[in-house]
């Protein structure tokens, strides 16, 4: 069973039982046909659905899904999801970031953070040449920087710290 939010409105409880699907306890038949990579064609009660992937993030169990032009935002949660959410422990399977290290060896071009700095997800923190490349390393979670290990210029070793988090 799969609990499908549509954009933060609409609650879908969606189950697969043998070739037929159960949208909130109701049998729903469908004729699917894949198209391409991202594309699915589906008849749904004699009507046809052009759909298409746009976007999928497996961490947070969100998608984006185009149905004949018009965009959906899709966010999943499987059974154990939500029995985590009945239980009270939900909040305890996001995992806190305490520190940023290296994913690899490089030169530190630039430190765009300062200590005690807020920052939120996606906020840039620091720029890493490595194999001639910048790279721009950003913050995997919100919170407030409580160190800096490294300065402009520095050399620095795959998974090496770099940042910490209070």
């Amino acid at each position: 069973m799969h609990k499908i939010k549509v954009n933060d409105q609409f609650v879908f409880e969606v189950e697969q039982k043998d070739s037929a699907f159960l949208v909130n306890g109701q049998p729903v038949q469908l004729d699917l046909s894949t198209l391409g990579n991202n594309n699915v064609h589906v008849l749904y009660e004699h009507k046809s659905f052009n759909t298409e992937l746009i976007e999928l993030n497996k961490t947070d169990k969100t998608c984006k899904i185009k149905v004949n032009g018009n965009i959906y935002q899709l966010s999943i949660e499987d059974q154990f999801d939500v029995l985590l959410k009945q239980l009270g422990l939900d909040n305890l399977a996001t995992n806190k970031v305490s520190e940023i290290k290296a994913p690899m060896p490089g030169l530190v071009l630039k430190v765009l953070v300062e200590e005690n700095a807020e920052v939120i997800k996606g906020d840039n923190l620091l720029i890493l040449e490595a194999m001639k490349m910048e790279n721009i390393l950003k913050s995997s979670t919100d919170g407030v920087v409580k160190k800096i290990l490294i300065k402009q210029g520095d050399k620095v070793e795959k998974n090496q710290i770099l940042i910490q988090f209070k």
